[in-house]
């Protein structure tokens, strides 16, 4: 059974509404002003407030605002003996159902209640289903989200492994990919980059020297200068990396920055020869870290040079062969740490 609070400064009005909906099957409770109408609404929850608008003390407009406010759930009616435009749209401005003048045609009152029920019925059954909703969407979600950091350990251990078999295969620059990758993911710091676009980064880092597997591995280990024939099988591998790697759907362009990574920004860098903004912004990081990392390194064919002479390298070819901004951050980071990629 529905419960029904009229609120009505005038006891016959107050008596009339609430012996005809009574009869009608509604359970009706009766407030003479606002301070009551609270107190009712304290003891018991209701479907609906009938509520004057011109009572004593607090008006029905207040009181029906915090009723609507509150979010209680009892669907509001208006019942004034002033047929004012501006007072009927503040009324439903407020929220309220619907708007009853007297004298109270009784029928009409009837139809507002029955009206005012289904309406509120509709709408509880609404946030039901929209709680629902939303309840399984952050489910799905969080489902979502735990196959994706799954999903990235699998990836990132993948790499780790690609990364890890490439040293292997060549001792004398074991480590180096890690050390590019370490040192690339500080200078993308450095310039205050997105962590996706650096997780981008340190993902090619790891396997940016992915195409030396199809350079022999005596020619990796030579100890003396390479000939023209081994120089260029050796500046193959970004392109032989890019192939394997084209084909697999990374979520940042791992291959193509592969591609790049010995691209320089006046052209003179290979295997295509691009320049400027032609190059990714990932590749011309990747490039100073790995020029960075090869020289303070120990090579078969030369020893590792110094911080003074890596710095000289850097300065030297800053906003020529390397990204200005690059260079800053690599420099600041070599200023300040010195050598230290382990």
């Amino acid at each position: 059974m529905a419960g029904i609070l009229i609120v009505d400064d005038d006891p016959s009005v107050r008596e009339v509404q609430r012996q005809f909906l009574e009869a009608k099957g509604y359970e009706c409770v009766v407030a003479s002003n606002a301070s009551e109408a609270r107190s009712q609404m304290q003891r018991r929850a209701f479907d609906v407030i009938l509520c004057d608008i011109n009572m004593p003390g607090e008006s029905g407009i207040e009181l029906i605002r915090d009723v609507v406010h509150n979010g209680n759930g009892i669907a509001p009616l208006m019942i004034t003996g002033m047929d004012d435009p501006l007072v009927v749209k503040k009324a439903f401005e407020i929220g309220a159902y619907d708007y009853i003048t007297k004298p109270l045609d009784l029928s009409r009152v009837l139809i507002s209640v029955t009206n005012a029920l289904h309406r509120r019925e509709l709408e509880i059954n609404d946030r039901a289903y929209r709680y629902e909703l939303e309840n399984r969407v952050m489910e799905r979600t969080a489902k979502l989200q735990e196959t994706m950091v799954r999903l990235e350990k699998t990836l990132d251990g993948v790499i780790d492994t690609i990364a890890f078999t490439l040293e292997k295969r060549d001792p004398y620059t074991s480590g180096h990919q890690r050390r590019v990758a370490r040192l690339a993911c500080s200078i993308g710091k450095g310039m205050n980059l997105p962590e996706d676009l650096i997780s981008g980064l340190r993902m090619a880092a790891l396997i940016h020297d992915i195409g030396k597997i199809y350079v022999p591995s005596d020619i990796l280990s030579k100890p003396g200068k390479l000939s023209e024939t081994e120089f260029g099988l050796i500046k193959c591998h970004p392109q032989v990396g890019y192939e394997i790697l084209k084909k697999i759907e990374f979520p940042w362009p791992i291959a193509e920055i592969t591609f790049q990574h010995h691209e320089r920004i006046d052209g003179s860098g290979y295997p295509r020869g691009l320049s400027g903004s032609e190059i990714l912004l990932e590749a011309k990081i990747l490039g100073v870290a790995d020029v960075v990392e090869a020289m303070v390194s120990h090579r078969p064919y030369r020893p590792a040079f110094g911080l003074d002479k890596v710095i000289e390298e850097v300065l030297k070819n800053r906003g020529i062969l390397y990204e200005a901004e690059v260079a800053d951050a690599c420099l600041e980071i070599l200023k300040k740490d010195g050598v230290k990629l382990d």
